[in-house]
């Protein structure tokens, strides 16, 4: 049997009987087809987990005005740690889907928030006004939608984009910070990574990063960086180095849980 479908639930539910409705509710009694008897996790999408049971299924093919709910047993619930290790992906802002991708990846891959970042670069323009507020919303939905796909019980934030000056500050106070670049003579495998703290990853436009700009970052504190002898997308560069970046660290233990 594979790992049970994930739904969030704010706030998590007590142990007991409990309804999850709304668009939750919906998409699991309609979209899942979830039925008595079927198992399922809640989470709060802050490192709070629910193991569930169905009771049943209301609302479902029409009845009840299309509306679906389904009960549920809630029968354990627990608490899963942070990693040790938390990565901050600067994503630069991309034209079209591909940002939305690369939002999906590295949100499978395990990273802990993602900093949109406007680059000198970036063909993308996320004004002040509702084209920007929409193009966030959506990936913050892309955020929720790829952590729910992964079982993660925690919802990486995705932050107000900052400008190069504004990452640069991040730069400085996070405990490590690697800029990506296809140029770096250095190999990510050779960064010197904490044991603990904040890792803020770098990833430039399509375009790549202007020398102004990695020269304000690196002048902050950061490293410039490889993954191998290839060039990668901005879609998929932060999955693979969030991949080589659990091997390097802790990240990828098992996480520590607490709860009955």
């Amino acid at each position: 049997m594979g790992t049970p479908p994930l739904f969030l639930a704010d706030p998590l539910p007590p142990v007991g009987p409990f309804v999850l409705d709304g668009a939750e509710g919906r998409h699991a009694a309609a979209a899942r087809r979830l039925r008595a008897g079927e198992p399922l996790l809640l989470s709060d999408g802050r490192g709070r987990v629910a193991s569930c049971v169905v009771d049943g299924v209301n609302g479902v093919d029409g009845v009840d005005g299309g509306r679906g709910c389904v009960r549920l047993e809630v029968r354990r619930r627990w608490s899963v740690a942070q990693p040790a290790v938390r990565v901050v992906l600067a994503q630069a802002l991309v034209k079209g889907d591909r940002g939305e991708l690369a939002v999906e990846l590295a949100t499978e891959a395990g990273v802990d928030a993602v900093l949109p970042w406007r680059a000198a670069r970036s063909v993308a323009n996320w004004d002040t006004g509702p084209r920007g507020a929409r193009a966030l919303q959506r990936w913050r939905a892309t955020a929720r939608e790829a952590a729910k796909q992964s079982r993660r019980a925690w919802l990486p934030v995705v932050d107000e984009p900052v400008s190069t000056d504004e990452l640069a500050q991040r730069v400085a106070g996070a405990a490590c910070s690697v800029v990506l670049h296809e140029s770096a003579a250095t190999p990510l495998a050779a960064v010197p990574l904490p044991a603990a703290g904040e890792v803020l990853l770098v990833v430039g436009p399509e375009g790549g990063i202007a020398d102004v700009e990695l020269s304000a970052l690196v002048g902050a504190g950061a490293v410039a960086a490889r993954l191998g002898p290839t060039v990668l997308r901005t879609s998929t560069a932060a999955a693979v180095a969030l991949g080589a970046l659990g091997v390097l660290t802790q990240r990828w233990a098992l996480p520590q849980t607490s709860g009955t």
